[in-house]
């Protein structure tokens, strides 16, 4: 008894000479001339299709022929199912049109699957402009940026368009410079770009909510996208209050598929036209896009984690670009990037005057301050000194809660100056140092570049020329235990893991979390004690500096006003970078110091890097096949993960850094080598992102 084969993958298929029709097979055809041959349709009777094929050497579309029965269905951006190397695989019908360069017979569509235009034209060419900034594919692309479909959600009727709203109140955009300024160009329907720094306790929700009235009310579409579910409900809410329950919707990877793909069509067809959201609502196919917003663009769930792995405030960027609208990136902390787009000219700065500033800002006190060192000369040893024991007092006796961070566990350790904790970076490239384990002749391997991979067998800090090492380890289990004894009588409510608070209410309490979880205090808190700063601030991470700031500034803008008892207690050294950017409250100035570094070092966003991930055979595979512009260089490979005692690893990974100019031909040299290696039915995984946010 035979068994028949089993059918051929599609990633083991060679690569169609011309088009699909030609791996049609004889015996098929003479079943369909049995069944009655098919006529072209009478118009523009070529489909150029998408096919949704993983395969980057097969990133273009294919023409196929139309049937006549399917002339009327067959509408450019509808989903088809078409036959390709013999297999029935899904697509997208981009354009029709009468002629073909193809000399051959063409297939023909097997099915309209539904002739809803779910790829029109415009988030076509974002999706093809997104997939080549990333050098990925647009069949990625296109699988973030439309929902899977839901078909009782489709044949749904379509809901009336939402009322044009009246021109909101917006005069506390006035204490912010250019602010007026930029709302007046949206109105107009006048592209400007700006990078807007929030006061501290300022209700950015409503701010937010207004600048989308004023574009709602020139008639024009919204997008604005914000880092988790927390902040897209006071968001959410902020907009429904002036715009209307029917005049937004909010859209998130949470949803289930026939509610996604509900609202998704309802934005679509043009019912409404703000769109609120996580990372999912990046594309969201808004009628006449004016206004764009990205909140805490430093956030890194910002990064989507599916291929060719996009970033919102990039995607954004795009769009307002193309549609020749407006971008806000808003937040109350400011990223190189952001600041990048501030020095070049792109966009201005929406910032408060220093006695808005001065007013709204609560008191920081970093560790070993000269007063508290006189008074208590353990304060600049001690995690919690009694200057941050005094403010946690007043707080609870002021009737205020207080907030307390504390680094998430979890953290990779690293290695910094066993004096003075100053992060330990590699003399050739400025990598971080660690440890990779292993022997060499019974001895263990000495510290060496997570970059480059260079051994560091001479250690001196930059600082102050130490020559020991220590690993930055992060202990807060005992951290809410502890509090609790010290102030006895006060509950204690943690935020973080598997529970986040959304808000707490305005009554004496300490609120233990994490950073990022930070809930809400009615009322504002009372002081806010930001703990082992050390552990953030020693992260083997290029944006160590720059992410604990942003941290930081989160949970201090919570706090009440200086002038009103505001408190904020910071442990780490009062003369780093970071600690002053947070005592005066000057994100801008700590940006600005970071990029250039960054510039200096040539690391992003002063120019652009890929990373390559995957074997050791298959990173020196696409290595030697990769066409680099005269401005690349190559950076590693180094080992991922444990070695063995040979120094060997399963994984390894390169960094490829070119001038920024060069940018786009990185993306396509990437590209090209990735579609030769599919070609060739390389069995090796890969990874390939340009533009990493981690570069350990």
């Amino acid at each position: 008894m035979s068994s028949s084969p089993e059918p051929t993958p599609l990633w083991d298929l060679p690569e169609p000479k011309a088009e699909p029709s030609r791996k049609a097979k004889p015996a098929r055809a003479k079943t369909a001339s049995r069944r009655g041959a098919q006529n072209p349709a009478p118009e523009n009777p070529v489909a150029r299709i998408v096919v949704d094929i993983p395969l980057t050497h097969l990133d273009r579309t294919f023409d196929y022929r139309i049937p006549e029965k399917l002339h009327e269905a067959a509408v450019p951006g509808c989903r088809v199912r078409v036959r390709f190397a013999g297999q029935l695989v899904d697509g997208y019908l981009v354009e029709r049109t009468d002629t073909t360069e193809f000399t051959g017979k063409l297939a023909y569509i097997d099915r309209v699957t539904s002739s809803e235009p779910v790829l029109p034209p415009a988030l076509h060419i974002l999706c093809r402009s997104v997939a080549d900034r990333y050098g990925g594919t647009l069949s990625d692309v296109l699988r973030l940026a439309i929902p899977s479909r839901h078909a009782k959600a489709e044949a749904e009727p379509p809901a009336e368009p939402a009322q044009t709203p009246e021109p909101p109140e917006t005069t506390a955009w006035e204490k912010y410079q250019s602010g007026p300024a930029f709302l007046e160009a949206v109105a107009e329907r006048r592209p400007a770009n700006a990078v807007w720094q929030a006061l501290p306790g300022e209700d950015w929700p409503r701010r937010l909510a207004e600048a989308a009235t004023v574009a709602a009310a020139a008639g024009r579409g919204v997008v604005m996208v914000v880092p988790d579910h927390r902040d897209l409900t006071r968001l959410h809410d902020a907009c429904v209050s002036l715009l209307g329950a029917d005049s937004v919707v909010a859209l998130i990877a949470g949803l289930g598929p026939a509610e996604r793909y509900r609202r998704w069509l309802a934005v679509l067809r043009g019912a409404v036209r703000v769109v609120v959201g996580t990372r999912a609502a990046m594309f969201a196919p808004v009628a006449d896009p004016g206004l764009f917003v990205v909140w805490d663009d430093g956030d890194d769930v910002h990064l989507d984690q599916h291929a060719p792995y996009p970033h919102v405030r990039d995607v954004l960027m795009d769009r307002a670009h193309a549609a020749k609208g407006s971008m806000l990136v808003a937040g109350f902390a400011r990223t190189a990037e952001a600041q990048f787009l501030v020095e070049s000219g792109w966009a201005q700065p929406l910032v408060a005057a220093r006695p808005e500033l001065r007013a709204a800002a609560p008191r920081v006190t970093p560790v070993g301050e000269d007063f508290d060192v006189a008074r208590d000369e353990a304060a600049k040893a001690a995690r919690l000194p009694s200057v941050a024991f005094e403010a946690a007092r007043q707080s609870l006796a002021g009737g205020f809660p207080v907030l307390v961070q504390v680094p998430r566990r979890g953290y990779v350790p690293g290695l910094a100056c066993g004096n003075c904790r100053t992060s330990a970076h590699c003399r050739r490239c400025a990598g971080p140092l660690s440890l990779p384990g292993g022997l060499i002749d019974g001895a263990p391997r000495p510290p060496a570049c997570r970059w480059c991979g260079v051994p560091e067998t001479n250690f001196h800090c930059a600082a102050c020329g130490s020559v020991r090492l220590r690993a930055v380890v992060v202990g807060s289990k005992r951290t809410a235990e502890e509090l609790g004894r010290a102030f006895s009588g006060f509950p204690v409510r943690t935020s973080g893991a598997t529970e986040v608070l959304a808000s707490v209410p305005g009554k004496p309490a300490l609120v233990v979390c994490t950073p990022g979880a930070e809930p809400v205090a009615e009322g504002g808190y009372g002081a806010a004690l930001l703990l082992d700063g050390w552990a953030l601030l020693g992260r083997q991470d290029l944006r160590a500096g720059e992410e604990t700031l942003r941290r930081w500034m989160a949970a201090a803008a919570l706090v009440r006003p200086g002038t009103e008892g505001g408190r904020v207690f910071v442990g780490a050294e009062a003369g780093l970078s970071v600690v002053q950017a947070l005592v005066r409250w000057d994100p801008g100035w700590h940006a600005s110091l970071e990029l250039a570094e960054r510039r200096e070092l040539g690391f992003p966003p002063a120019m652009r890097m890929a990373s390559i991930e995957g074997t050791p055979d298959a990173v020196a595979g696409l290595l030697d096949d990769l066409a680099l512009p005269e401005t690349g260089e190559v950076l590693g490979p180094v080992p991922l993960g444990d070695v063995d005692e040979d120094g060997n690893a399963e994984r390894e990974r390169a960094l490829v850094r070119v001038a920024r100019p060069d940018g786009k031909a990185l993306a396509a040299a990437i590209h090209a080598a990735a579609a030769r290696r599919d070609a060739r039915k390389a069995s090796e995984p890969i990874r390939l992102q340009l533009d990493p946010l981690e570069l350990i």
